[in-house]
């Protein structure tokens, strides 16, 4: 830090004044000096097989970029919703409280949730476990009874989606492939930041995975939509 300091003063012709002094501070000769420094860390650049696949990562970057702000408002209103009802004492109250909740929550994201595709609802799914800590099925049961859970999942299966999905960046391609995005994009303030609740080390798994980017799932998924249109056009 001291040579790139150094480095930077000697390509400095003019110094100049502070505009706003109150962003200093000065320190006297025999002071210690604090600064606390925001934490970051290095992600290595993405390996990918060819220029195509690069296509396929921004195409599935966007999705996760649509979708986080929804994960994070749920995490950030189920911890409003869990907060509060630590301070109810009465369960009639408590059971008031939560459906007004449920209503809250339910008005925010239906409408946006209808409009999503299969990948994005998927993504969705996987997000929630990782900002709350549960499931998306866990979440409903809270606030609904296991029966209503046990039906949003089985309506949830009717386009190939479950919502007791979890999220494994670490072991699986797809979340690992989500995770990178989020730490990019938190790294270069896309996103903002909410610190995930389920407990994994990325920079060891990126490590491990040496930063390969795989998205044959999806250009798989691509050319079965294509023959599908082809088909049909024939038809």
């Amino acid at each position: 830090m001291i040579y790139s300091f150094g480095v930077l003063a000697q390509k400095r012709a003019i110094d100049s004044l502070p505009k706003n002094i109150e962003d200093y501070v000065l320190v006297k000769p025999g002071d210690t000096l604090t600064i606390q420094l925001n934490e970051f860390s290095i992600i290595p650049k993405q390996k990918f097989n060819s220029k195509e696949d690069i296509r396929y990562y921004l195409w599935f970057r966007r999705k996760v970029l649509k979708v986080y702000p929804y994960a994070k408002l749920a995490s950030e209103r189920l911890d409003t919703l869990n907060n509060r009802l630590e301070k109810i004492e009465s369960k009639s109250k408590r059971r008031t409280y939560t459906k007004l909740i449920q209503k809250y929550i339910e008005g925010e994201f239906t409408d946006q949730i209808k409009k999503m595709t299969r990948t994005e609802g998927r993504i969705l799914i996987k997000l929630i476990h990782r900002q709350t800590g549960e499931t998306a099925f866990n979440n409903i049961k809270g606030l609904r009874s296991g029966w209503k859970a046990f039906w949003y999942n089985t309506t949830a299966n009717v386009f190939k989606l479950s919502l007791k999905d979890e999220y494994h960046p670490e072991s699986v391609n797809e979340d690992y492939l989500i995770e990178d995005i989020l730490q990019r994009a938190f790294q270069d303030g896309v996103l903002k930041k909410q610190q995930a609740k389920l407990n994994f080390n990325f920079q060891k798994v990126i490590t491990v995975r040496k930063a390969e980017i795989n998205v044959e799932k999806y250009k798989k998924m691509f050319a079965k939509q294509k023959k599908k249109s082809e088909k049909k056009n024939k038809n």
